[in-house]
């Protein structure tokens, strides 16, 4: 499997420097990241027991699949992966439940009337009580007690303390809890999802990234701010994403630069309420979730390479079953505003943003294991863009990634 593994690394680095890759940088890194992703979810698919053959085939379907298809297969295989989590999370939560079973979830779900996302930003809590949806029997466990039950049926799970990294702003770093195969998806990056369209109802906007250093983005321009979800609870909860035990207050004052100002005028807001809105009374969430820490994955220090790698993932909201454990819900109404990205900005362009997609989904992210991972801290490539200062504590894994990243 050893030497499997080293052909697979192989073939990662050889196909990411592809001319047949796009010549736009940014569309460049994507096209790679998704190849290497294909690569890494397939591997783990092959299990401990592959043949070369295997593997070889996997390879040459690798360097020779359209980006669409590799897409499909990627999102196909997280999604696999995310149904046998939901599966051992019935199993240790709900009453009656075994491995290999799948509760009834509510109908009500995914199905609750929308308030204007405008509760987000001014902290509103009204919610109309008959629009509420029911919230099935779980077992009394406290958050510990089921990321331990999912470590001995997963075969890991994750924690948070105290960062090995040798760096005064290192902080709380995220732990994984004993063993995990190359392409596993080792964690979800929790929170409220913005589209582009919804940016500036983000608290501290322009500047979002000033006092919170939960954010992340896709390279669709979704942003997710884990900040409000924190460390999650101990209970099954209607989750709002105001809730927010670790929020940083923004300072007041005036500190408005002329960026930001250029910034505001370029990305004026939508006429109207903000989106038709928000979720009204939120989303029925397991936040006993021991998945949902991506958002405390450090970045790797000097000579130490990362363990992970971000993933898109689209999750169809057809499967409300295994709703309760995606740990996200949406800003405004993303399928209603359609934006095209021009430099460093975004604009209104028309049409819905779903694109034409069979079926809602929700677009968020989690973390693929790049290699076999065994009671270890796990580090991230944050790859900061290298037109703007970066922290002291950050040294680049890849310049010329973090450049196309962001070209």
């Amino acid at each position: 499997m050893a030497l499997l593994f080293n052909k697979f690394q192989e073939v990662v680095k050889t196909l990411a420097k592809s001319p047949t890759f796009s010549r736009d940088p940014r569309h460049l890194q994507f096209e790679a990241d998704i190849n290497r992703l294909f690569l890494y979810t397939s591997y783990k698919l092959l299990g401990r027991e592959a043949e070369e053959a295997d593997a070889e085939e996997i390879i040459d379907i690798a360097s020779k699949a359209s980006l669409a298809d590799q897409q499909k297969q990627v999102q196909e295989n997280i999604h696999s992966q995310i149904k046998d989590f939901a599966a051992f999370m019935d199993a240790i939560l709900l009453p009656g439940k075994t491995s290999g079973e799948t509760h009834e979830a509510s109908n009500h779900i995914n199905s609750i009337p929308r308030q204007s996302g405008l509760r987000f930003a001014v902290g509103s809590s009204d919610v109309l009580p008959n629009n509420r949806p029911s919230i099935p029997n779980t077992k009394p466990l406290r958050l510990p007690d089921v990321s331990h039950s999912l470590k001995e049926q997963l075969g890991y799970s994750l924690t948070i303390q105290s960062s090995q990294i040798p760096h005064k702003d290192a902080g709380r770093g995220l732990f994984l809890k004993g063993e995990a195969d190359i392409g596993s998806v080792i964690a979800v990056y929790p929170g409220v999802i913005y589209s582009p369209a919804y940016y500036r109802y983000i608290l501290g906007y322009p500047r979002i990234d000033a006092q919170n250093p939960y954010l992340i983005t896709r390279y669709d321009g979704i942003l997710i701010n884990a900040q409000p979800w924190g460390t999650g609870s101990d209970t099954r909860e209607l989750w709002d994403g105001t809730s927010s035990p670790e929020m940083i207050p923004v300072p007041n004052g005036n500190t408005e630069t002329g960026s930001d100002r250029l910034w505001k005028v370029l990305s004026k807001p939508l006429e109207g309420k903000p989106g038709g809105g928000g979720a009204s009374g939120g989303e029925v969430l397991e936040r006993r979730n021991p998945l949902a820490f991506a958002h405390y994955a450090n970045h790797p220090a000097k000579g130490i390479l990362p363990n992970v790698m971000v993933c898109p993932y689209d999750f169809p909201l057809s499967e409300k079953d295994l709703r309760p454990y995606i740990p996200n819900i949406v800003f405004g109404d993303e399928g209603t505003v359609k934006m095209k990205r021009f430099g460093n900005f975004w604009f209104k362009s028309g049409g819905s943003a779903e694109g034409g997609q069979d079926s809602p989904v929700l677009r968020t992210l989690v973390l693929v294991a790049t290699r076999a991972i065994n009671d270890e801290e796990i580090f991230l490539n944050y790859r900061l863009s290298n037109s703007k200062r970066r922290p002291e504590w950050y040294t680049p894994v890849d310049e010329e990634e973090d450049r196309r990243r962001w070209g």
